[in-house]
């Protein structure tokens, strides 16, 4: 097939979900609803994999935010939430939400805090300020609010270099192994 006969990709309108595995759907459902927020919108209870048509009984369960689009996670009843990637640090795999202010931010701090959660920030990064902070599963979230009133046009610049620094970072990266190699 040449290019020429290759259809043209549709635009993706927004997240639909976002699913992990989970180690107990309550325990997921308690965090997510009770303490974030996040109303639980549907549940999908089944013994097979609609894909695959795998043996594999589950409950599939549904957060949804505002705008929507929701965080879902797979109880597979063995009580074992997913291992984390033995080669990627604990700050790398993270999901990142976005809130309304820097206030909403700070109350979410509060309130995450309140029920015995370790969170660590507010960060400020320049361009958004963040806090983070880790569920029942271990997964590591970011609640964040882009500071683009605050930084003028920092978002624009960012989108209009943002080609030109990846390709900078690919070549540094090509040049540190072949530096790598020859040693």
């Amino acid at each position: 097939m040449t290019m020429s006969n290759v259809p043209e990709m549709p635009p993706i309108q927004r997240l639909h979900h976002w699913a992990y595995k989970c180690r107990d759907a309550e325990e997921t459902r308690h965090f997510y609803e009770d303490i974030l927020g996040l109303p639980l919108v549907h549940v999908i209870k089944a013994d097979n994999v609609p894909s695959t048509g795998e043996f594999c009984p589950y409950v599939h369960i549904f957060f949804q935010m505002r705008d929507t689009s929701c965080i879902a996670f797979f109880d597979l009843g063995d009580d074992q939430g997913a291992d984390p990637s033995p080669n990627t640090p604990a700050w790398v795999n993270h999901i990142a939400l976005h809130m309304d202010s820097v206030a909403e931010v700070e109350l979410a701090k509060a309130r995450l805090e309140a029920n015995g959660i370790d969170v660590v920030g507010v960060t400020d990064h320049g361009f958004i300020k963040s806090i983070y902070f880790f569920d029942p599963n271990g997964y590591r979230l970011e609640l964040t609010h882009e500071l683009t009133a605050e930084k003028g046009d920092y978002i624009e610049k960012k989108h209009a270099s943002a080609h030109g620094e990846l390709a900078a970072w690919a070549e540094e990266k090509k040049q540190r192994r072949a530096e790598k190699k020859a040693a």
